[in-house]
């Protein structure tokens, strides 16, 4: 019994973070890129507003909900420990707590606070627009790459 619950948890896990990734990747590939092209304050008041419109259960059961299988694939593979896959379930689940979680509260959630705080149109927040599409961006490449990564491996933990 305990195998079959572990397994649907790491097949769950892969499932969110692939949709995570995705929804990652799609603001790495272009959304930062078009938001770039508008004048500062316009991509200022964009993304504060989908900062704002992404605090949302789907978003949130896609976001943590992943994150809570980590946990619970983890512990059950604790309980039922197999060296190679145990191992790939594991590394798959730090990787998307360290990678994705708290990726985005210490390094994107300040940034985006940062840029909610800032008055609009003065030279501050031009500036700080420069800096926040490519710091936010590089951050959010990380957390493209960390779900991806933690997919595959639980992935390979299935096989």
């Amino acid at each position: 019994m305990i195998s079959h619950i572990v397994f649907v948890l790491v097949f769950a896990a892969a499932i969110g973070c692939g949709l995570v990734a995705g929804i990652f990747f799609a603001f790495s590939s272009f959304v930062m890129a078009a938001l770039g092209r508008l004048p500062s304050d316009h991509g200022i008041a964009a993304m504060n507003a989908i900062n704002v419109t992404v605090i949302n259960p789907t978003f949130f059961l896609a976001f943590f909900g992943t994150a809570a299988l980590c946990v619970a694939a983890s512990a059950g593979v604790a309980l039922r420990w197999t060296a190679t896959g145990g191992m790939f379930v594991l590394l798959a689940s730090v990787i998307y707590l360290v990678g994705v979680i708290g990726v985005t509260m210490l390094r994107n959630v300040p940034l985006n606070n940062a840029l909610a705080a800032v008055p609009p149109g003065t030279p501050e927040a031009a500036a700080l627009w420069t800096r926040y599409l490519s710091e936010w961006t590089m951050w959010n490449t990380v957390r493209t790459v960390a779900p991806v990564l933690s997919a595959v491996l639980f992935t390979v933990a299935l096989l």
